[in-house]
């Protein structure tokens, strides 16, 4: 029994071993199938490289030379997050990503052991000019300004007696961008956004759509096409905006005539992403091409213009603006002495930059079409100004504004609001991909790609929204006490200069030929937001002064 015992145990190991044998037999078999398998497949592959004729680098390098394409496509990817360094990439540095992400998380935003810019040899480079003394004594708790209100220092339609006129709360609002260039998720998420953080909202061009009401206050934008206001025939009607706003928080009428990316050019969005939803939202039929003209039909000049400007605050109580990039200033020159000499006139003005723009166009457009928006903004605002318009007119910049520095120097010019854009898309989530063009943004950001947008949860990104929004509000503030003032409304022209080299510099009123009132609010509106800023109680230091301070 014994031996018979011991023969099926040797039998059993025998087995053991013969099965692990096969197993690995099985496993040598299977690659000695794949590796030719996989030999037919390069095999065809460089076959089909050799005989294609439309690229000469496969054809003398077959497979092989599709390694040059996959870096390519990788490219930015690459140079995104390993090669660049903090301040190389380009519409928005790493370190100016960083801050944007830390501040919508409510992260650590601080930056340590000093800049890493290169001031003493980038002209053009701004220094913002801090006070030792001045009429406002920041408050020294870390945690001062998350929750400041920060209104805008003019009443917006007061000066021409519109019925509906306000004070917007914020100085920083979200800036146009359309349902059907961005999600619908995206949309949602920057209106619960606007929201939480009492702001406004861009409706942009693509019509007042279901994620717009939300809870955010908007201003309707009027573009080329009328989306959400037109008839059947594509026709603006006027019944049908009054309808529009009378059934959602529209504060404000906007009238699209150009944006910094592509400035005089119409829109393209094509048949296959014209949804059903996208269709209602803006009267067009679905599934067919959607063509944005580059010209109004409703008027053809200032003149006309004007007219419909008052034709719209009159029916609908609203005040009425234009935004616009800046190229010809025949244009700025007829409208500000036709609005000083017939009493008609905007309430607001929109300064687009030529830096700016979170929709696709022509490479040409976005890089050589349209002033920069320092160079743009203040050749309008001088022209105002000489026409003595500057303090009736509600001034808002566009174009990388949502950067505290850039945003200072725009207050200084003579700003009274600041849009963001790219910033808030930025906020929830934006990777700066740049896939925006061809609906397969990675983030559901810029997407009608259902499986992409689903990524992007507007109850979280929302709070993200809300959080950055407050932040560049409390570094606003921040900033205009370190200059002396207590609202960044207040900052005058010669609390900036910028850097002409490592050994000059040059005061911004004098760069860009202002007088030095200009940049100002009107001494009333100074007073007012001065008393809406300044808190009951005492601020500045940590503790009392000793009997012995002087003064």
């Amino acid at each position: 029994m014994a031996v018979r015992g011991r023969t099926r145990t040797a039998t059993s190991r025998r087995t053991g071993l013969t099965g692990r044998r096969g197993g690995k037999s099985s496993g040598m078999t299977w690659v000695r199938r794949a590796v030719p398998a996989v030999a037919a497949a390069v095999a065809a592959l460089a076959a089909r490289d050799l005989i294609q004729r439309d690229h000469a680098l496969l054809r003398n390098f077959p497979v092989l030379g599709r390694a040059r394409y996959l870096l390519e496509t990788i490219g930015p990817e690459l140079r995104q997050y390993i090669v660049a360094g903090n301040n190389e990439e380009r519409p928005f540095t790493r370190d100016q990503r960083r801050w944007v992400y830390a501040s919508a998380k409510q992260e650590n935003n601080y930056f340590g052991f000093g800049t890493d810019n290169d001031i003493e040899y980038t002209p053009g480079y701004p220094i913002i000019k801090h006070r030792t003394f001045g009429r406002a004594v920041p408050p020294s708790s870390p945690t001062a300004g998350h929750d400041v209100r920060l209104p805008c220092a003019k009443v917006l339609g007061a000066a021409r007696g519109r019925a509906r006129a306000f004070r917007p709360e914020s100085v920083v609002n979200i800036s146009g961008m359309s349902f059907g260039s961005l999600s619908g998720n995206a949309i949602t998420a920057l209106n619960k956004g606007a929201a939480l953080a009492g702001c406004l909202q861009n409706t942009g061009e693509g019509g007042l759509s279901p994620y717009h009401r939300n809870g955010g206050e908007l201003v309707f934008q009027l573009g080329t096409a009328y989306f959400g206001c037109r008839d059947e025939h594509g026709r603006f009607s006027l019944d049908r905006l009054k309808s529009l706003v009378a059934g959602a928080p529209v504060r404000a009428l906007e009238i699209k005539l150009s944006q910094g990316a592509k400035p005089s050019l119409g829109g393209l969005l094509p048949g296959a992403k014209v949804s059903a939803e996208i269709a209602a939202t803006r009267g067009i039929p679905a599934g067919q091409d959607c063509v944005s003209p580059s010209r109004h039909a409703e008027f053809s000049d200032c003149d006309s213009l004007l007219d419909w400007v008052e034709l719209l605050a009159a029916e609908t109580g609203l005040p009425v603006g234009i935004k616009s990039a800046v190229g010809d200033l025949g244009f700025w020159q007829e409208l500000a002495t036709l609005m000083r000499d017939t009493g008609r006139g905007v309430d607001f003005v929109t300064i687009d930059g030529g830096e700016g723009g979170t929709g696709a166009a022509p490479l040409i457009f976005t890089d050589s079409v349209s002033l920069p928006f320092q160079q743009g903004f203040s050749r309008v605002y001088k022209i105002f100004a000489e026409h003595d318009l500057h303090e009736r007119v509600v001034f808002v910049g566009g174009g990388k504004l949502g950067l505290p520095d850039n945003a200072i120097v725009a207050f200084a010019l003579g700003c009274d609001l600041v849009n963001v854009g790219r910033e808030a898309m930025l906020s929830i989530g934006c990777v700066q991909a740049q896939k925006c063009h061809t609906d397969t943004c990675p983030t559901g950001v810029a997407t009608q790609n259902a499986w992409l947008a689903r990524g992007l949860d507007p109850t979280s990104k929302s709070i993200r929204a809300a959080n950055y929004l407050r932040t560049l509000r409390r570094d606003l503030t921040k900033v205009a006490e370190a200059c002396g003032v207590e609202h960044p409304g207040l900052i005058g022209t010669d609390a900036v200069e910028i850097l002409d080299g490592r050994t000059g510099s040059t005061p911004l009123h004098q760069v860009y030929g202002y007088r030095p009132e200009w940049g100002l609010p009107s001494p009333a509106d100074q007073a007012e937001i001065i008393q809406l800023m300044v808190p009951e109680g005492p601020r500045g230091g940590s503790a009392p002064p000793s009997a012995t301070a002087v003064g």
